[in-house]
């Protein structure tokens, strides 16, 4: 896939991406070698509603959720985290050409910014409605535009490796 940004696009998503990166810390495991060779963590939900929508409970009941989440939450954070220096390391002013596997990397990174701005944002499915009616000097105004923005470049992507 190739595209086009300019530098002022390449420094909002590098910003974005690396507040995403300071969010998700890497992956905790206990303190028992089997556990960390296993990626065994705690089990506990964020209080953070933006950790909390980018690591969903599994399940309704908290004691499944949480057993799930021990075994799954440091190797999904590393994942997260992965996807993120990946779109770090290859965004550019200019033309960027990725690969297959950067590209698919760059769409769950977008995801994860999507989220975690929509969530600060409380987005939701009227988003473009509210653009619309909103002033250009309402203080949310970019931050809503930004948003809008990056579901573009999401759609984008995924249109381009449909």
């Amino acid at each position: 896939m190739i595209t086009v940004f300019d530098a002022a696009e390449v420094s909002i998503l590098r910003s974005l991406v690396s507040q995403i990166l300071g969010l998700i810390e890497p992956g905790e495991t206990g303190d028992d070698p089997l556990e960390r060779a296993l990626g065994i963590g705690a089990s506990e939900p964020s209080a953070d509603p933006v950790l909390a929508r980018l690591f969903p409970s599994a399940y309704e009941d908290p004691e499944q959720s949480a057993e799930f989440r021990r075994y799954t939450e440091a190797t999904l954070r590393d994942g997260k985290r992965a996807d993120a220096q990946t779109m770090l390391d290859s965004a550019e002013p200019g033309r960027v050409e990725l690969t297959h596997e950067q590209a698919q990397a760059w769409m769950r990174a977008l995801n994860d910014v999507r989220l975690a701005l929509g969530t600060r944002l409380e987005v939701t499915e009227e988003v473009h409605d509210e653009i619309a009616a909103m002033a250009e000097d309402d203080p949310r105004y970019p931050a809503y535009v930004t948003y809008d923005w990056l579901t573009y470049l999401q759609d984008t992507l995924v249109r381009a490796l449909w």
